[in-house]
């Protein structure tokens, strides 16, 4: 049986829904049945213009409901940074999900974290670290990637990712889009998440 996987998304400029897409194309290399979804917007259309928001990398996912969690052996969470922690949107997804950790619901699968922000100073450390602990509230087992990965190493050119996940810098404005570098991660990110639930799967078994 295969494993599987959740992508949950949410999107500001299409920055890190690029990066999911990578983290999809690895998860499915490895053999794991992936099912992507977005986060549900809260903030009212008009304010979405007035920030200039892309919405439509993700406008076509289904939403994801508390319930849709517990079809799944895993979870990759893919949103950008708000202060060096997950937006109100993905807070409010979480605060939903109360139900689920009354009855342990969540207990023994897996999670992991893409983010992205606007400075290499951003939080795209922070936003890994303070999304752990809703992980650990709900009994879900934490899945970074380590140093596994050259780009991790690169020093000479902006990169957005960390040993906790993959990411990308977007500059202020937003105009830089993930490298080769980060795709090349979020990639790798899905591929190692997968492998790691799909042998959790085949033990289990």
């Amino acid at each position: 049986m295969s494993a599987k996987i959740a992508v949950i998304t949410w999107s500001l400029y299409g920055h890190v829904a690029e990066l999911a897409n990578d983290a999809i194309e690895g998860a499915k290399a490895a053999g794991a049945e992936v099912k992507q979804f977005q986060v549900a917007e809260t903030l009212p259309s008009e304010v979405l213009t007035k920030m200039h928001a892309h919405k439509a990398a993700t406008d076509a996912l289904p939403v994801i409901k508390p319930d849709d969690l517990k079809e799944f052996d895993g979870f990759i969470l893919a949103f950008p940074t708000r202060y060096g922690r997950a937006p109100a949107q993905v807070s409010a997804f979480f605060d939903q999900t109360g139900g689920l950790w009354a009855t342990g619901a969540l207990v023994g699968k897996f999670g992991s974290v893409i983010t992205s922000t606007a400075s290499q100073h951003g939080g795209l450390e922070t936003t890994a670290l303070t999304t752990i602990p809703w992980f650990v509230h709900h009994g879900i087992n934490f899945v970074p990637i380590g140093y596994q990965f050259p780009e991790l190493q690169e020093v000479q050119k902006i990169q957005g990712s960390s040993a906790y996940g993959a990411g990308s810098v977007t500059s202020g404005d937003g105009s830089l889009r993930p490298t080769e570098q980060d795709k090349t991660v979020a990639k790798g990110q899905g591929k190692h998440f997968a492998n790691v639930v799909g042998q959790f799967v085949r033990g289990k078994q």
